[in-house]
C-alpha cells in the first residue's frame, strides 16, 4: 500500500513540476515574439492588429458557443468551449482583422489578411486551451483575482501569446 501511494505522489509531483515549468518557459518566450514584433516596421500596428483578432475570436467564440454551442472541442481540458463557438470565433477574426488591414496595414493583401487572422485566430484559441490546461493540472480555477469573472489576468493574454509567434512568421517570412 504504501508503495503505491508513493507511485502516485511521485506522479502529482511530476505533472505539478512539469505544469510549473511550461508556465515559466512559454510566458518570457512567447512574449519575446510581441517585442520582436513591437520593434520592427510598422509594429505597433501589428500588435494592435493581433490583439484585436485575438479579442475578437474570444468575444466571438463566446457568444457564438453560448447560443449556437452543442458539439464539445475539447471536454476534458475546458468543457464549455464548443466547435461551434470556435468556429465563429475565427470568423469574428477574419472580419476585423480584413478590416483592420484594409485601413492600417500596407504590405498585407486582403486575402492574405484574412488567412493570417484565421491562423493566428486559431493559435489563439490554441493558447486558451493550453492556459486551460495548466491551471487543471495545477488543480486551480482561475490564475488571479485581479480581473473578476474573467480567469485571471493570465485569461486575458493566453491567446495574444500563442497568436505572436504566428505573427512574427507572418510578418517576417511570407509578407
Amino acid at each position: 500500500m504504501s508503495s503505491k501511494k508513493n507511485v502516485t505522489m511521485g506522479h502529482s509531483v511530476l505533472n505539478a513540476v512539469s505544469a510549473q515549468i511550461q508556465g515559466i518557459i512559454y510566458l518570457p518566450l512567447f512574449f519575446s515574439f510581441l517585442v520582436l514584433i513591437r520593434c520592427s516596421e510598422n509594429g505597433a500596428h501589428w500588435i494592435i492588429w493581433l490583439w484585436l483578432i485575438v479579442g475578437f475570436s474570444d468575444t466571438g467564440a463566446y457568444y457564438v458557443g453560448t447560443y449556437m454551442g452543442k458539439t464539445p472541442l475539447s471536454p476534458h481540458i475546458s468543457p464549455n468551449k464548443s466547435v461551434e463557438g470556435a468556429i465563429g470565433g475565427i470568423a469574428a477574426a477574419a472580419f476585423i482583422g480584413g478590416l483592420y488591414s484594409l485601413i492600417f496595414i500596407d504590405n498585407a493583401s486582403l486575402p492574405v489578411s484574412i488567412l493570417f487572422s484565421m491562423v493566428a485566430a486559431a493559435a489563439g484559441q490554441l493558447g486558451d486551451l493550453f492556459e486551460s490546461s495548466l491551471k487543471r493540472a495545477g488543480a486551480i480555477k482561475d490564475s488571479g483575482t485581479i480581473l473578476p469573472g474573467h480567469g485571471g489576468i493570465l485569461d486575458r493574454f493566453d491567446g495574444l501569446l500563442f497568436a505572436a509567434p504566428v505573427a512574427y512568421i507572418f510578418k517576417v517570412f511570407l509578407l
